[in-house]
């Protein structure tokens, strides 16, 4: 296998892209705003085998790469989506607005969600792909032909039939396929090949080990903090799905503290705090002055290392940066992960309006499935509590929360596959910088989905349609992402390839690579016709 397991050592980018549920009306997306667009395609997903949807459908303007534009630069309309009017029964949908209201049952809101995992978990279409590829019944594998044959053998589906055996405990079929898979993968290769490379990796480590036994093998020859941050910044700049979160949320949460004096902040994913530099630059320039504006930044670890030290060093930067722009500053740390927040650490004081931004980070917490104590509803709640002026989430659309092995397996190959060929849009398949970011910065993830389970497993995404529901039965109702933030998410796109497209459906705002959703953002305020 041309790659070694230094490529696991890094703390994941944590922001990769997968499989959404396809409202029967999307909206396609152009500078000025939002246009309905109904397309005679059929888009078959994990969420519903029999759902038909429709897709984006608009042509960016082709700019280089390197644009030297400001990924955040919010502009047009202040006009928010129309409202599509769901049905409280449809489990996909959520209230528009602020004033909207619906009967709200949490045990009718469990049932939904109890019918929509039984949705994503039958009829895999996806699986069932891959199943003409096999052996006459009762014959064997014969390893020397399948070798001899691996120029002509499809790389996806000799990947899938080495996860059917590996789910099927087949662990010398495992182990023969896994020989294949090394003369078929290549760190340098196509996307496909680059993708193969670390799922096979997580198919060997899934074979010999568990949980911390595979995290003290792939964390030799870890990077330094430094390194790290370099090929997280590769990524950050080629690819725009951070860049996609920091933009929408912002715009979101700019319209939302409109004259408000005082106003803090609750980032659980603050990183370098990069997202509030044009957030902070703009309040400067508010008429009638800037807010007092107040961040809590919560952190972990993994954060701490990536970054080379503690949310100090994030304070000292944006309070430099906020005193440059004239707005005052104050910034509070919540050195912790997100499972072990308390009110008490999150600095709440009166006289504050509050938002809460969850960038690509409420997927690592852990909910029923995994312990009693269910951290993501419960911090959801939590936050309720707070009475936001505004929560907004950014998350992958993917389903591998509570899929069955080989379901989740499928799901992250198709996932990957799209979010890979993105990278290889941006840069050439020798770019030494481009591979170093893939080993460091996304292999490690793949390998938790696929080599962990239970708690030792943290890549738990949820499709936004699950994401809903539990906001729902959190006390929150949707708040429709405004055109501005649409147009300013546009804008910054066209620094990338062509096949990056936007796509608006039921208040949410849909990040494509091609005809695969990637990403979403949505908008959230507490629900006042619910009862608590």
């Amino acid at each position: 296998m041309q790659t070694s397991q230094k490529h696991h050592s890094a703390a994941g980018l944590h922001m990769l892209y997968p499989q959404v549920y396809c409202s029967p009306q999307f909206q396609a997306i152009d500078k000025n705003g939002f246009s309905d667009i109904q397309s005679k395609e059929n888009f078959f997903t994990l969420e519903s085998s029999t759902a038909s949807g429709s897709l984006p459908s608009y042509d960016s303007p082709s700019v280089s790469i390197t644009s030297g534009r400001s990924p955040f630069s919010p502009q047009g309309s202040q006009s928010c989506i129309s409202d599509l009017h769901p049905s409280p029964e449809n489990v996909y949908g959520s209230p528009l607005s602020g004033a909207s209201s619906f009967a709200y049952d949490e045990a009718d809101v469990k049932s939904k969600i109890r019918e929509l995992e039984v949705s994503l978990l039958s009829g895999d279409t996806k699986v069932e792909e891959f199943s003409g590829f096999s052996p006459a019944a009762g014959k064997s594998w014969n390893w020397d032909e399948l070798l001899a044959l691996t120029p002509q053998l499809d790389l996806k589906e000799v990947l899938v039939e080495a996860a059917r055996a590996v789910a099927d405990g087949d662990f010398a079929t495992a182990y023969g396929f896994l020989d294949v898979l090394e003369q078929m993968v290549s760190v340098s290769g196509s996307p496909i090949q680059r993708l193969g490379t670390y799922m096979a990796e997580g198919l060997r480590a899934r074979l010999e080990g568990s949980g911390s036994n595979i995290y003290r093998a792939l964390k030799c020859n870890e990077p330094t903090g430094r390194e790290l941050m370099s090929y997280m910044g590769v990524l950050y700049e080629i690819c725009p799905y951070w860049k996609f979160a920091y933009t929408t949320a912002n715009t979101a949460i700019l319209e939302a503290i409109a004259g408000e004096t005082r106003v803090h902040i609750i980032d659980f994913q603050i990183a370098q705090g990069s997202q509030y530099l044009f957030l902070i630059q703009e309040l400067g320039k508010r008429p009638g002055g800037p807010p007092l504006l107040r961040v809590t930044g919560v952190d972990d670890s993994q954060s701490t290392y990536a970054r080379g030290g503690g949310l100090s060093l994030v304070g000292e930067r944006l309070a430099k940066f906020a005193e440059s722009c004239g707005v005052p500053f104050e910034f509070h740390d919540a050195v912790m992960s997100g499972c072990k927040v308390q009110r008490e650490h999150l600095g709440v004081e009166p006289g504050f309006a509050v938002v809460v931004n969850f960038p690509y980070v409420l997927h690592h917490m852990p909910d029923e499935s995994v312990s009693v104590e269910n951290h993501r509803d419960r911090l959801l709640h939590l936050i309720k509590s707070l009475s936001p002026r505004l929560v907004t989430l950014v998350e992958q659309e993917s389903n591998t929360n509570t899929s069955p092995f080989l379901s989740r397996f499928v799901e992250t190959l198709d996932y990957y596959t799209a979010m890979f060929e993105s990278i290889d849009a941006a840069r050439p398949r020798d770019d030494k910088q481009r591979i170093s970011a893939e080993q460091h910065c996304v292999a490690r993830d793949i390998v938790n989905m696929i080599a962990c389970e239970e708690s030792e497993r943290v890549e738990r995404h949820e499709v936004l349609g699950k994401w809903r529901v539990r906001m729902m039965m959190a006390g929150f109702a949707g708040w429709p992402i405004c055109t501005s933030a649409a147009f300013a998410a546009s804008e910054m796109l066209k620094g990338y390839d062509k096949n990056y497209k936007l796509g608006g459906s039921e208040g949410a705002l849909y990040l494509f690579w091609k005809r695969r959703p990637m990403a979403t953002c949505s908008a959230w305020k507490p629900n006042p016709n619910q009862i608590e």
